[in-house]
């Protein structure tokens, strides 16, 4: 098969986005660096970390965040993002003719990118870690209803968890099933986007990050790439920042008014507590930030949700037969990242036009 332009910039495992990342990373003379989970080995026996690259005059006032694989899978997507914008030359010659500091961060859930888990090594979701773990932790009551049908004893369900979920949502509707199911919970550690008791080693070492290259910036921008939720191929520019007006109008002003708040309620994504992306307003309180998700849809929602349920399902059963696992495994993976040209095409042209008006934002702000 002939490798395309939009193909090569991808990559097969999380082993070979690594290595592209830091081959594509040192031939443009970028500043690398590398944060190990030493703890864990890759699903290849490889090791595992968060790399990153920056491009530009040490300490930019104006600075351009991309991040890949919150959501561990999710970082094919997000990586081939990366890798093709260090491929871009007309891109980071206006990225440098503007004085902006260009910020990758490569796998910021490396294990989950490896093991293709959409959560971390500890089942934590970092888009729900990234709270202050000083305060009551967030509720969900709804949860607890749920989860004995969302992650049920056998799998496939069986068709009284089926019915059980039905009755749910015909009773409570579907907005408030998926909030119950993806907003966030802190109750159970093995359950769906649980978000942990503390501060994960992603969450410690993306602030770590943050204070080091965002120290003297006045303005940020960061786009961090998902994917999984919204029509094929299409990129939902999710409004990631704090429910506050002048911020949303910013957000609005440099990347169109498609920018969708999930607070308002017509985003594909739920309200989320504790995304990745938050941390700048502690870590950087000095800077001005417009923060959005980039999410590619891939599979119908429901799809995608039930291989991540069964995701979740055979981490509580490491004991499933191996075909059982293999199968779990390669569907979550398609759930994340469709392997075709005409959808890698379709991300990267998209991932640039949002690129190129970040640039320009911070270029007049």
């Amino acid at each position: 098969m002939h490798t395309t332009a939009a193909t090569r910039h991808f990559s097969g495992t999380y082993a070979e986005a690594r290595q592209k990342f830091l081959d594509a990373a040192a031939q443009r003379g970028a500043a690398i660096e590398s944060f190990e989970l030493e703890a864990h080995r890759g699903a290849l026996g490889e090791t595992l970390a968060t790399d990153v690259a920056y491009l530009g005059k040490p300490g930019a006032a104006k600075l351009l965040i991309v991040s890949s694989g919150t959501h561990g899978p999710e970082g094919f997507c997000g990586s081939g993002c990366q890798i093709a914008t260090l491929n871009d030359p007309d891109l980071l010659s206006r990225v440098d003719q503007a004085g902006i500091g260009l910020l990758l961060i490569h796998a910021v859930n490396p294990h989950g990118f490896s093991h293709l888990h959409r959560t971390n090594e500890d089942n934590i979701d970092l888009n729900r870690n990234h709270i202050d773990f000083d305060a009551p932790l967030p509720v969900n009551s709804a949860y607890s209803e749920v989860e004995p049908f969302v992650l049920p004893a056998h799998w496939p369900p069986t068709a009284v968890d089926l019915t059980a979920m039905s009755a749910y949502i015909e009773k409570h509707g579907m907005w408030a099933f998926r909030a119950a199911v993806s907003s966030g919970q802190y109750t159970s550690p093995q359950g769906v986007f649980y978000g942990g008791k503390a501060p994960s080693w992603s969450n410690r070492t993306m602030r770590a990050i943050l204070r080091k290259y965002g120290a003297n910036a006045t303005h940020i921008g960061w786009i961090d790439v998902h994917t999984g939720l919204g029509p094929y191929g299409h990129g939902e520019k999710i409004y990631a920042g704090r429910n506050a007006a002048a911020d949303l109008a910013q957000a609005r002003a440099w990347w169109g008014l498609d920018v969708f708040a999930p607070f308002e309620g017509q985003s594909a994504s739920a309200d989320v507590s504790g995304p990745v992306v938050s941390a700048v307003y502690d870590e950087c309180p000095q800077a001005s930030a417009a923060l959005m998700g980039l999410e590619f849809g891939t599979l119908p929602d429901q799809e995608v949700m039930t291989r991540l349920r069964a995701d979740t399902w055979l981490r509580r059963h490491p004991e499933a037969p191996e075909a059982q696992q293999r199968a779990i495994r390669r569907d979550l993976r398609e759930a994340f990242y469709c392997d075709n040209d005409e959808w890698k095409g379709m991300v990267l042209g998209q991932t640039r036009v949002v690129l190129l008006q970040t640039v320009q934002g911070l270029k007049t702000a």
